[in-house]
């Protein structure tokens, strides 16, 4: 669920702003909705220790973290100190002792090696390009013999935005810019199609791959993570002022309409476990 991304030559492009970390929690939601099985068969179980690398403001930690239980632990990490900061508020708020938060990037995060009974990435390599295999082979070593490396990441090629105001098609022309952008930079917004196949390079067995769409309507004033994005666009000249007062009119139009519209969002999950004695 989280996304805030980690790099060396990567850098992370969206503003952790208010908007942001609303989505934040709106997407912490859906995944425990939506992924419960998934986690259960991944060793998120009461009692369990799981790591969360790349874990931006804690939103998912915090699900997590009532996953597990008292008797359990989460250790987020992230590199960005705001990220990091957020994340200590988000804790304290949720009142979550079982959660610590230390800085790590997604290749190197300071973490014991094979002490983890799961480790989870969310939203994290599509903001890597080029050193998703690496950073999979790295999250490999943190897990104990039997523990499981569970990946979540999107194929953004095939969002769809269905139904809502003559202003959606605004909001499609910015996400198409999005998508652009990051092919630029070297990455790789369809990586979900391949956490299967990272996963089986970085040694691990029982692999298991699926996808699936998260259809939503999000509530007026919640923004995709191309909005978060148009500061970084603009600085690198794929956005300009009348491009960016174009989609603030579209959002508003959007947020003030009656007939929203849905969003079909393209998300794959894989998991895959430590052989034993490995």
């Amino acid at each position: 669920m989280t996304d805030h991304g980690e790099g060396g030559q990567n850098a992370y492009v969206l503003t952790l702003d208010s908007s942001e970390l609303a989505r934040y929690q709106f997407m912490a939601a859906v995944a425990q909705q939506d992924e419960s099985a998934e986690w259960t068969a991944a060793g998120i179980v009461p009692g369990a220790r799981v790591a969360d690398v790349g874990c931006g403001p804690a939103a998912l930690a915090l699900a997590l973290a009532a996953v597990v239980g008292p008797t359990g632990k989460v250790d987020a990490v992230d590199r960005d100190p705001d990220a990091r900061a957020r994340a200590g508020q988000v804790v304290a708020a949720g009142k979550a002792d079982n959660i610590s938060i230390t800085e790590g990037s997604a290749d190197a995060s300071g973490l014991p090696a094979a002490s983890y009974d799961t480790v989870m990435m969310r939203h994290v390599l599509a903001h890597n390009g080029g050193r998703e295999q690496t950073i999979v082979d790295h999250l490999a070593t943190l897990v104990k013999p039997g523990g499981w490396v569970y990946l979540l990441d999107i194929d953004a090629s095939a969002l769809r935005i269905v139904g809502g105001p003559p202003a959606v098609t605004d909001i499609l022309e910015l996400n198409e810019r999005y998508h652009r952008f990051h092919t630029a930079l070297g990455n790789d917004l369809s990586v979900g199609l391949r956490l299967g196949s990272l996963l089986r390079t970085a040694g691990l067995v029982d692999v298991h791959h699926r996808g699936w769409y998260n259809v939503n309507e999000p509530p007026p004033e919640l923004r995709p993570p191309s909005w978060a994005a148009v500061p970084a666009m603009t600085a690198a000249g794929h956005a300009h002022s009348d491009d960016v007062g174009r989609w603030e009119k579209a959002f508003a139009e959007v947020d003030a309409a009656t007939d929203r519209p849905t969003y079909f969002v393209p998300v794959f999950s894989a998991r895959a476990r430590r052989p034993v004695g490995g």
